[in-house]
């Protein structure tokens, strides 16, 4: 065996370790309570990895050069074992031995290195972990703490004295001054001990209270009985007396009645009920107010809705709800119904019937829509009498008309609540004008006769008040009675209108001359736009003069071969405001306001001279005294015109009215002014 050999097989001995007791102790079959243990583990913690790195860099640089030399003998010829070749192999057989033992303690040493950071790591988790049960520990003490600095006590709700009342009031064994002024928790203490103290007096006081409560109700009940035991009898008695009610106009069971209901009414309605009720009995025999509707609707209105249902409600409404959801509704269908609601109408509304002294009665049926807070009204006329005979005076007295402008600009066709422009724009309604065929006019005289005041700008609110409904009652009420007597007054003149006859009363007879030659001969209702269209009323619709709401007409009156034509603007406050009269003349040509200075002139004397035509108040004949002012102006205007010299025969227009002068000044203008009672005509 070679030198090699020996010591290669030396390396790989084991230590067995102990005593040679010991070695004989295990010979004899006994086991060993210890590990063995190899010498190169010993052996790993004595050696440095960087020495064993360059021991086996040296190897293998080593084991490459006998390699190397071992071919090179073979290339030049040497044979199988040869001296030189196998002492090169053997050589090498000790480098790859070397390099096993750098591999194995490599791989115990990165064992180790794993171990060890395997240990650190666990280390650290235990140390993490220790580290956020101190956190979590840390953050319930804050909580613990800022409960604790949140902390209130009962105390504190409690609404105590004041200390100088407390000191006055309290005995000087409870309130303890020479203890309580320097020491604030004692104080807090003998403040709660006489609130304590207090309470228990007023304890004791509302015991009493109470006993003398149930006495009091105990007497109540009894005179409750007794007066229901008189109920039956006092109903007799107001039976056996409606006779006596009606004979003296007296309805007192009626009254009662409508009284009951009223309590059922919405605010505005209430306030208006109330308010005319007050103003009928004072000032106005012939108003009466009733209320229409239904009443039990409106008391489920008034009922706060119920807390608690019983389980079979509970399923019904779940069973309604699932059906809801099985079929839903389409936008368009749910944007209808939410117009619905929005416009819903209490189920109460009042009515209102003024009578004027010719029998005709105005109805006026007043609604409250509960969604919008605004009121709305629909007017009716009666009359005792055939109104039908006067063709162009259809829409005098036509519901939607008769009320218009009761008050200037007051059209009723838009809401006066600010506030329904945003309620509108959620449900899709672009103006409320689409609406009030169904549900009457807004007009702003009917929000004040109910008591509601809308703001004009954003600092003003709105309020319910039957101050501003008193203030507002007379007014109204007059307006309204004259607005009808008006229209009636108009629709007899326009029947004699339409059969070319002007009716003027006696007391103004001495306005125009005895004898008028000029004559009514057509009168007819026109539209908006035919008067829009016609060349000689521009300038009036230009300067805003012929609203939508205003009615128009139009007059023609002649004279021999002259015809002229009169295109009235007639405003729904008539007679307040004068009938507007635009004039155009067919005779020798077309002549008209704009390009005859006369003509203008006999504009001014229908347009601008109102209290001369007015008559008799309240001014119901201004319309007919206008249109006869105009004939006899024609007939001026006619008789004054020069004729032609060329022209044989007699005048065609002959003079028959007395003027001072025909013509004056560079414009030519005639004498249209009539002076009574000298009877001619002489220039303003």
């Amino acid at each position: 065996m070679s030198d090699a050999q020996k010591k290669r097989k030396s390396k790989v001995v084991r230590s067995e370790g102990g005593t040679p007791d010991m070695k004989r102790c295990r010979g004899e079959g006994d086991q060993p309570d210890f590990p063995r243990v190899y010498n190169e583990e010993v052996e790993l913690d004595s050696r440095d990895s960087k020495k064993d790195y360059d021991q086996y860099k040296a190897s293998c640089e080593s084991l490459a050069t006998l390699m190397s030399e071992i071919q090179d003998l073979k290339a030049n010829g040497a044979k199988e074992g040869c001296v030189e070749v196998e002492q090169k192999r053997m050589q090498s057989c000790i480098h790859f031995m070397n390099l096993k033992k750098l591999n194995r303690l490599a791989h115990m040493r990165l064992k180790r290195g794993r171990d060890q950071t395997h240990e650190a790591k666990q280390k650290v988790d235990v140390l993490h972990l220790q580290l956020q049960n101190l956190l979590y520990e840390v953050l319930h003490l804050q909580k613990e703490i800022s409960k604790c600095l949140e902390f209130k006590s009962k105390h504190e709700e409690i609404d105590l004295v004041s200390e100088e009342e407390f000191y006055q009031e309290a005995p000087p064994e409870i309130s303890r001054p020479h203890l309580t002024k320097d020491d604030s928790h004692q104080l807090t203490l003998a403040r709660l001990d006489w609130e304590l103290e207090q309470r228990k007096r007023l304890a004791e006081k509302y015991k009493e209270s109470q006993a003398t409560k149930e006495k009091i109700q105990k007497s109540i009940e009894v005179k409750k009985e007794h007066l229901t035991s008189l109920q039956p009898g006092l109903t007799a008695i107001m039976q056996a007396s409606l006779p006596v009610q009606q004979y003296l106009s007296m309805p007192f069971e009626q009254t009662q009645k409508q009284t009951e209901v009223a309590r059922h009414l919405p605010p505005p309605l209430y306030v208006l009920f109330v308010q005319a009720n007050a103003y009928g009995q004072a000032c106005d025999k012939n108003l009466i107010v009733s209320i229409v509707g239904d009443v039990d609707e409106a008391k489920a209105l008034s009922k706060p809705p119920e807390d608690s249902q019983d389980d079979e409600s509970d399923s019904d409404a779940e069973e309604e709800q699932e059906k809801t959801k099985r079929r839903r509704p389409t936008t368009g269908g749910q944007m209808d119904d939410k117009r619905r609601e929005m416009l819903k109408r209490h189920p109460l509304s009042l009515c209102i019937d003024l009578k004027c002294k010719d029998g005709t009665i105005l109805h006026l049926y007043f609604y409250y829509l509960m969604n919008l807070n605004i009121m709305t009204v629909k007017a009716k006329v009666s009359t005792s009498t055939d109104l039908s005979t006067a063709v162009s005076a259809g829409d005098l007295l036509k519901a939607d008309i008769v009320l218009s402008c009761l008050y200037a600009n007051d059209h009723g066709r838009e809401t006066p609540n600010p506030a329904n422009r945003y309620q509108f724009d959620k449900v899709g309604i672009l103006t409320f004008a689409d609406y009030v065929e169904d549900l009457g006019h807004p007009y702003v005289w009917v929000q004040g006769l109910g008591g509601l005041r809308f703001p004009s700008d954003i600092t003003e609110e709105m309020s319910v008040g039957s101050s501003l409904s008193a203030s507002q009652m007379e007014s109204t009420m007059k307006l309204l009675r004259g607005r009808v007597q008006s229209r009636l007054a108009l629709h007899k003149q326009f029947a004699s209108l339409e059969h070319s006859i002007i009716p003027v009363s006696s007391d103004c007879q001495h306005l125009f001359p005895a004898k008028i030659m000029s004559r009514l001969a057509r009168w007819t209702a026109i539209a908006h736009d035919e008067y829009k269209d016609l060349p000689y009323t521009r300038h009036v619709t230009d300067a805003g003069l012929a609203k939508e709401t205003d009615l128009y007409f139009m007059g023609v009156v002649e004279r021999g071969t002259a015809r002229l034509q009169a295109a009235v603007v007639l405003s729904p406050r008539y007679p307040d405001i004068t009938p507007l009269f635009s004039l155009s003349l067919s005779w020798k040509g077309e002549r008209s306001g704009r390009t005859d200075d006369n003509l203008r002139a006999m504009e001014s004397e229908v347009n601008v001279f109102k209290n001369e035509l007015q008559g008799p108040r309240p001014g119901h004949q201004l319309l007919t005294n206008q249109i006869l002012r105009l004939c006899v102006c024609l007939d001026v205007y006619l008789e004054t015109e020069g004729q032609d010299d060329s022209v044989e025969g007699p005048r065609e227009f002959p003079r028959e009215k007395m003027c001072l002068r025909t013509v004056r000044g560079p414009t030519r203008l005639k004498p249209f002014k009539f002076n009574h009672p000298q009877g001619f005509f002489s220039h303003r």
